[in-house]
């Protein structure tokens, strides 16, 4: 199993903790966020970690992992991010994707990781109880996501109506087997440069505008459950927040985090 780690972009919502280094440094609960990326995935015997920075890469740490440069990071999004190390992209191994601002539990990559499908994707069953942790209004921030009835994702990423839009929240963490890397590879080379994607060009269209071209064009997209077990860290009031609950005592039941001699 190979891990990639997309951590080009600044984080401005996390500014000014992102003023002098990249978003996967900024710390939550005496560790940064790349260290408990790292926990849970060498917690699942995954040693080839590949981080793709971009914004203050010089100050990503060797010893975390293969080091890669989007080198345009500061005018393209997560996807561009992504394939700019397609050569990363080889059908010797499955291959773990995740975000930079979300960290994971070891059981739920271990879930993930454990899924038999060309594409195996985490969800949060009980996203809502942690988003109204986290803000007044979740529904505002939230993105549906639609199930099949055997449990593949059939729509992701839209502006939802109502609750019963949301089966689950995606969490910015899926698996592509090993045997459908060349595929994934060329439905990103097909598509068109100066296409429009959700109101987005190719270089800086969403991750699940991406996933939903799959979907469309019949890739199987296996959703993974999960009940929490995650946080995703968007903004400095996320970072209070949590550090807040971390001190209470409240914020495992959401996310367990690695233990340190201050926790």
């Amino acid at each position: 199993m190979k891990a990639i780690i997309l951590a080009a972009g600044q984080g401005t919502r996390l500014c000014p903790l992102t003023d002098d280094r990249p978003k996967c440094l900024v710390e939550l609960a005496g560790q940064s966020l790349l260290n408990h990326h790292l926990h849970g995935l060498r917690a699942n015997g995954i040693d080839d970690i590949v981080i793709v920075g971009g914004y203050r890469a010089d100050m990503l740490p060797v010893e975390g992992g293969r080091v890669r440069t989007n080198p345009d990071f500061d005018r393209t999004n997560m996807v561009a991010t992504l394939f700019s190390v397609a050569d990363e992209l080889t059908p010797e191994t499955d291959i773990l994707i995740t975000y930079d601002d979300c960290i994971y539990e070891p059981g739920v990559v271990a879930a993930v990781m454990n899924t038999d499908a060309p594409i195996a994707m985490a969800i949060d069953l009980e996203w809502r109880r942690f988003w109204e942790q986290r803000m007044s209004d979740p529904l505002s921030d939230a993105e549906t996501l639609r199930l099949s009835e055997g449990g593949d994702i059939i729509e992701l990423g839209k502006k939802p109506k109502s609750y019963a839009d949301i089966e689950g929240q995606y969490m910015g963490l899926f698996k592509l087997r090993a045997d459908h890397v060349h595929q994934f590879k060329t439905a990103w080379d097909s598509l068109d440069p100066d296409g429009v994607y959700d109101g987005k060009d190719r270089a800086n269209m969403y991750m699940t505008s991406f996933l939903q071209h799959l979907i469309d064009t019949g890739w199987t997209i296996r959703s993974v459950p999960v009940e929490n077990g995650w946080l995703e860290v968007d903004t400095t009031e996320d970072i209070a927040r949590y550090e807040d609950m971390h001190t209470a005592g409240q914020l495992e039941q959401y996310c367990k985090l690695i233990r340190t001699s201050n926790s």
